[in-house]
């Protein structure tokens, strides 16, 4: 196993490299960059100029669409303000040396290193996406398992409702639902509407923190459990009914064995393999895209409302920053995935199957 981890951990650095190359291919490409965003509103500030004075200007445009106005040597300027005064190729060959000493450069628009952005958005997003992906699997697995062992009764059939409702519903729905009732919006107000803590927070006791802190995360979680619980109890349900009608299971309840035994002696190690290669990918949608909805709607500063920002504003050092740390994390969580995969069950040889 060591062989293969090692394999997988070198394989991560052509893995993030092609990554980051295909998106900085796109993103040089789109329309809209930090050079015409600057040179649009360095534009209207001089037509605004211009109307009062009552005289207005008209040049060439520079290569840039809006840049009426501005000297050649504005734009020069504004070119190297952002980089864009050097081939892509060199731009490229310099985010990756910073990125080997962790420094993924300075924010265009808010004038701060990109890796303090992340250190103090991440503790919110990772904050969320825990509580929610704990409560999620507390929820699925046990209700799949009952599901499974009572398919086609009342309780399956009452669960099956509700499930279609959380798998059809999109999250930010279920956001706004919340807020209308419990935020204050229409009916009751029993839930702050947007924020992680109290603006007292710092005067709190301990426990008075503790509290607050649950106060103001009740709803985002609740969304984040409502919008994702649904499609893990299905995985969870039909890959323990899988298991349960195998002939292993007939043998084992012909042997006299309990039903508990049977389930969690036999099945659930066979059953849990499926949901266990599931788990990087909904780690990865749980902590960062479903962080992204639930981040806008509720006004939580974290990381994922960060990186929406940033592809707004065109803002490349930030989007190729949290691309990086997103990558990562899923590449690592997918290793990770591997490791308990061979855990649970050791007949399962990744080395010697070749697996990369």
């Amino acid at each position: 196993m060591g062989t293969y981890i090692a394999k997988r951990l070198l394989l991560m650095i052509p893995t993030l490299l092609v990554i980051l190359l295909i998106n900085f291919a796109i993103v040089q490409i789109a329309p809209g960059g930090p050079v015409e965003q600057a040179i649009y509103r360095a534009e209207t500030m001089k037509g605004m100029g211009n109307k009062i004075s009552g005289a207005e200007t008209m040049s060439p445009d520079a290569n840039y669409q809006g840049a009426r106005g501005l000297s050649p040597e504005m734009i020069d300027q504004i070119k190297h303000q952002y980089g864009f005064d050097q081939p892509a190729y060199l731009r490229f060959l310099t985010m990756l040396k910073g990125y080997l000493r962790l420094d993924f450069g300075n924010s265009f628009f808010k004038d701060k290193p990109v890796i303090d952005l992340i250190k103090d958005k991440l503790p919110v997003s990772v904050s969320l996406g825990l509580w929610s992906f704990l409560l999620i699997y507390l929820i699925s697995i046990p209700l799949g398992i009952k599901k499974a062992r009572a398919d086609g009764l009342l309780i399956d059939k009452t669960t099956s409702l509700l499930l279609a409702i959380g798998y059809a519903v999109p999250t930010f729905v279920f956001g706004v639902l919340l807020i209308v009732f419990f935020a204050g919006g229409s009916y009751w107000q029993w839930f702050p509407l947007q924020g992680l803590i109290s603006d007292n927070f710092s005067d709190l006791s301990f426990w008075g923190k503790i509290k607050d802190y649950f106060w103001h995360m009740t709803l985002p979680i609740l969304t984040m459990v409502l919008g994702g619980f649904a499609s893990l109890t299905y995985l969870t349900k039909y890959s323990f009914m899988e298991e349960l009608s195998k002939q292993y299971v007939l043998a084992a309840r012909a042997k006299g064995l309990s039903e508990n035994r049977v389930l969690y002696r036999h099945v659930f190690r066979n059953a849990m393999l499926i949901v266990i290669a599931s788990l990087p990918e909904a780690l990865v949608g749980i902590f960062f895209v479903g962080n992204l909805f639930v981040e806008i709607i509720f006004n939580l500063d974290g990381l994922g409302l960060l990186g929406f920002e940033a592809v707004t504003q065109r803002d490349y050092p930030v989007i190729f920053g949290t691309l990086f740390i997103f990558t990562l994390l899923g590449l690592i969580l997918r290793l990770i995935s591997d490791v308990i995969y061979q855990w649970i069950d050791p007949r399962i040889d990744f080395e010697s199957r070749g697996a990369k």
